[in-house]
């Protein structure tokens, strides 16, 4: 497990460098992620159009590809953007936002699976096991799986892609396909806005921009989301505070 001081170096890194966060993501959640990554002190794009991806790329440190709102030019985008960071070694982070849901979101995520190959999958139970292309049930973007279901799964995933794979729910998973960690936190709370699984992605990019073990960067990234969730609830009481109180709680973030 990540120790407080190793978790503190690595967000000491991102308040000194502020590194560029270039999310490809959906419509719902812009404007709380690109907040999220400005309270951890790093910095956040949301550029769609294909004809600037390898441009916005390249002045880039990670990039986050999020599925929760498809067109097929933000797919050519996706694909554009993917490619262009693995030519420049920069870390990509995919959410599979739905996948199972539907054809379209499935497809996608198997496709930037397959030929991205991106560092870390970041999602719930059943948007990790529809990547795995497991039968399951997904309701809307929830997971109607626990954590827990889809550990053994991901662990094949991780070893056959080369992919970290990082699981959150009430308790979050993060393997490598050999290892394996456990993150607890947060509040039932945070499954009372949306975003938080979208946020969970940029702070692991943001995370995997100064560490490049991206086995501990999703597992930091996890230690994050825990810390900040439970802050927040110990000053709010209900879902519209909550969200003000875990940008504030991520500001003040100190392990």
């Amino acid at each position: 497990m990540a120790n407080n001081k190793s978790f503190s170096e690595d967000l000491d890194k991102i308040r000194e460098k502020s590194p560029l966060v270039h999310s490809i993501t959906n419509y719902v959640v812009m404007n709380f992620t690109a907040n999220t990554l400005l309270a951890i002190g790093a910095s956040p794009v949301m550029a769609h159009a294909p004809e600037e991806m390898e441009e916005m790329v390249s002045i880039s440190s990670a990039l986050v590809l999020n599925i929760g709102t498809l067109s097929n030019k933000w797919i050519e985008s996706m694909h554009i953007a993917g490619k262009t960071a693995k030519k420049q070694g920069k870390p990509v982070v995919l959410d599979p936002v739905g996948a199972g849901a539907t054809s379209m979101r499935t497809r996608s995520a198997h496709e930037l699976l397959d030929e991205i190959k991106p560092e870390i999958i970041r999602g719930n139970a059943s948007e990790i096991l529809a990547v795995a292309k497991s039968r399951v049930s997904t309701k809307g973007v929830e997971s109607t799986l626990d954590a827990e279901e889809a550990v053994e799964i991901a662990k094949e995933l991780a070893a056959k892609t080369g992919s970290v794979i990082s699981i959150s729910g009430k308790t979050d998973f993060i393997t490598d396909g050999e290892n394996i960690e456990t993150v607890e936190g947060g509040d039932p709370l945070m499954g009372r806005i949306t975003g938080t699984g979208c946020a969970a992605s940029v702070l692991t990019a943001a995370f995997a921009s100064v560490n490049k073990n991206y086995f501990m960067a999703a597992t930091k990234a996890m230690m994050a989301m825990g810390a900040a969730g439970e802050a927040a609830a110990r000053e709010a009481d209900a879902p519209g505070t909550f969200q003000i109180k875990f940008i504030d709680a991520l500001y003040k973030l100190d392990l």
